[in-house]
């Protein structure tokens, strides 16, 4: 059976290929189109996923979506009648999308895909509690997913055995672990469900000061991780920013401003929400544990990408052992949705992997070596082909100093690149921290990288004792290989410093990393690199971070990864088995502005179109003339001459129409958005505001003081901001 799962219309839109109970492909939608985070509906990705298999649209048996958006539509009009009239702009804004997009997906897959099978849709925690526990090595297990906001669920803890999930708790918006983090990460002047990880990052540098007013003023949690959040501090449920005032009374200080300096209070605001969260993760996995008597513990979700927490559960051993969806994001929902669709269906069979069936989230497109070479030539790089020495090669560049990208066999799924999409350094050099962020991704000085390890070696260079194959988990750098000299300053922040140790470029300021472990059995072609670095070097640890520019996406195809190449400064990419370097007289070339590309239309959907649109301004030109004043008559006349042309080539010639189709129908969607702006906005101020002013007076009556008191203290407007 075929299932294809989706997730799209909000961020990270992906799709995923299940083949009776087998995930067979997955992809995010931003690496073919080149827009990061792009929402838009996964063509691309579903293309791919199919292309895979060798299959064809109409071989999808059964479609099923990541969420419920009538659920989720029937939030956000709770949402806006609670704080109506607030909101108005925001609500207008977004109301035009739920009914072209996410309550139109039939029509949609009907359009683009050319399905007309079976839609399901499943609970969006349900989607993320499916990605966890189906793909991971557990027969049975707790599972734990939190994240921004779902329908109504921002988290939930559930169990899993064999083929079947029940989620026993949730936690409701608006109380939210995830928005908790995203207002720090708004305040900290990083982009909301983007720059969340930077936060993280940003931490260890600096002191949790404001870890008591934070528990004390801005959110509660109980002993069983029960979360609700104070909010007038929030300003998310208004649809515009996400941090409220109150942030700044809190922190004494104002909003930081994008790209401007980070001072040490935004240091110590980073580590008091990473200290909250911590807590808050530890204290549902206890309460998890306690709930489901489980020894084993899968997690998904947004938060779940937090690996210093996931760090934390790990030590305090709450769990024998746990498992985290390496597309913990949005994402990985279409690997949860397309995996329901498979356990739906009567008699399927789970079959659990040693380690887990996601084969090393090894699950995008690769190239062939002709494609690679093609682009190597096209871009007029100097390259040779050296085979299986590409290995020794590489090891031997990197020994040198030398910064190389490595671009090989099949892309990762999700947002690390694990050794086909990245970028490698020597560990050792302690320059290479600055290097890699200012010179090659050009982003702060702060960022970590991670480590790159062979399993076998692990324990020698790091406390972590168990597979982290997927760069999900933190924990210490060994203090053997720690040195007892001062620390040096760390790039972009005169304050920062970086310890010493053998793999400085690597260790963070407090002397962790996010490990990743590299086995022969699941990435062959990277394992082969670091062990040919440790053959040379004595070493068998290298930087580690994924083959893209701030603000890109991870490289997909062989083009991508030249232009992103020849961008930056990078020594030397090694794609396939071809080792490039950068011709004679090379400057950076900016990268080309992406563009969300379409499905190529096919004839008949053209004539349709042309003849569609020469009946309608057949229509407008009939009407112009019988417009009273003479303007109209002559534009009647334009009206007609339009007309014409369409129905001609809608009828003769319909592959004329590919360029005026596109434009006209990105013309038509500012016009519907407008129009839809206009026709929610009566909605809002006709239909809501009065519900939520009759509802607020309602409740002050039930007050003591009533109804009176309501108008007389607050002009009937409490609560309404």
């Amino acid at each position: 059976m075929n299932i294809l799962g989706i997730s799209a219309f909000y961020h990270d839109s992906a799709a995923c290929l299940v083949i009776d109970g087998r995930i067979v492909a997955a992809a995010q939608e931003e690496r073919f189109t080149r827009i990061r985070h792009d929402p838009a509906f996964p063509y691309n990705a579903a293309m791919y996923c199919l292309s895979r298999a060798g299959l064809q649209p109409a071989a999808i048996d059964m479609v099923v979506f990541y969420e419920k958006p009538l659920l989720k539509l029937e939030r956000i009009l709770q949402n806006a009648v609670d704080v109506a009239p607030a909101g108005f702009v925001p609500f207008c804004r977004s109301m035009p999308s739920w009914f072209s997009e996410k309550l139109n997906l039939p029509r949609i897959l009907k359009k683009e895909l050319g399905f007309r099978g079976p839609l399901m849709f499943a609970i969006h925690h349900q989607a993320h509690a499916a990605s966890a526990f189906y793909p991971s090595p557990f027969n049975e297990a707790a599972i734990l997913t939190v994240d921004g906001v779902g329908e109504w669920s921002t988290g939930s803890i559930g169990v899993g055995r064999g083929n079947e999930i029940e989620l026993r708790k949730e936690t409701r918006y608006p109380h939210s672990p995830g928005l908790l983090y995203s207002a720090f990460t708004e305040f900290l002047g990083f982009k909301v469900n983007s720059d969340e990880y930077k936060v993280m990052g940003l931490a260890p540098y600096g002191e949790p000061v404001f870890v008591d007013a934070i528990l004390n003023e801005m959110v509660h949690v109980d002993e069983e991780g029960g979360f609700e959040l104070n909010m007038d501090f929030f300003r998310f449920q208004f649809g515009s920013r996400t941090a409220g005032p109150g942030f700044s009374r809190l922190a004494g200080c104002p909003p930081r401003n994008p790209e401007s300096r980070i001072e040490q209070v935004h240091m110590d605001l980073a580590r008091s929400i990473q200290a909250v969260i911590e807590i808050i993760m530890l204290r549902q996995a206890r309460f998890a544990r306690e709930l489901t008597g489980m020894n084993n513990l899968c997690m998904a979700g947004g938060v779940a990408l937090n690996c210093v927490a996931n760090g934390k559960i790990l030590k305090e051993r709450i769990f024998d052992d746990i498992w985290i969806q390496p597309a913990a994001g949005d994402a990985g929902g279409a690997v949860g949705a397309a995996l329901i669709g498979w356990y739906s269906t009567e008699g399927a069979s789970r079959v659990v992997d040693e380690n887990d069936s996601m084969q090393g989230a090894l699950l995008g497109p690769e190239f062939d070596v002709a494609g690679i070479e093609a682009a190597l030539i096209e871009a007029g790089l100097p390259f040779e082909r050296c085979g299986d020495d590409i290995y020794r090669q590489i090891a031997a560049g990197l020994a040198e100093g030398q910064v190389i990208a490595r671009f090989s066999g099949r892309m990762e799924f999700g947002p690390r690149a694990l050794g086909s999409r990245s970028i490698l350094a020597d560990a050792r050099n302690p320059a290479m921290q600055r290097i890699v962020n200012e010179k090659i991704k050009f982003r702060e000085g702060f960022r970590p990288f991670a480590p790159a390890v062979l399993l076998d070696h692990a324990d020698a260079w790091f406390d972590l004792d168990r597979r982290s194959p997927y760069m999900l988990l933190v924990d210490q750098v060994a203090s053997r290989q720690l040195l007892d000299r001062p620390a040096i300053e760390a790039s972009g922040l005169d304050r920062l410093k970086i310890p010493m140790s053998t793999i400085p470029a690597v260790t963070h300021v407090d002397g962790s990393a996010r490990i990743q472990t590299v086995e022969p059995s699941t990435q062959p072609d990277f394992s082969r690199i670091i062990d040919a670095f440790w053959q040379r070097t004595g070493c068998p640890v290298i930087l580690n971070t994924s083959f893209n520019l701030r603000g890109q996406p991870i490289v997909c195809t062989p083009s991508d990864a030249v232009q992103t190449f020849l961008a930056c400064d990078i020594d030397a990419l090694a794609a396939g088995p071809f080792m490039a370097r950068k011709p004679f007289g090379w400057t950076r070339r900016p990268l080309p502005r992406p563009t969300a590309f379409r499905r190529p239309r096919q004839r008949g959907e053209l004539r349709r179109f042309g003849i569609e649109n020469g009946i309608f301004f057949g229509l407008l030109g009939i009407l112009a003339w019988l417009a009273p004043d003479s303007p109209f008559r002559l534009g009647s006349f334009l009206a007609w001459g339009v007309s014409g042309l369409a129905l001609l080539a809608g009828l003769a010639a319909p592959g004329i129409l590919r360029a005026p189709e596109d434009r006209l129908n990105r013309a038509a969607a500012r016009m519907n958005g407008i129009a839809g702006f206009i026709l929610f906005g009566l909605v809002f101020v006709l239909v809501l505001t009065p519900t939520a002013l009759l509802r607020r007076i309602a409740r002050a009556k039930r007050e003591p003081g009533g109804w009176r008191d309501f108008f007389r203290d607050h002009g009937g407007l409490k609560n309404m901001y």
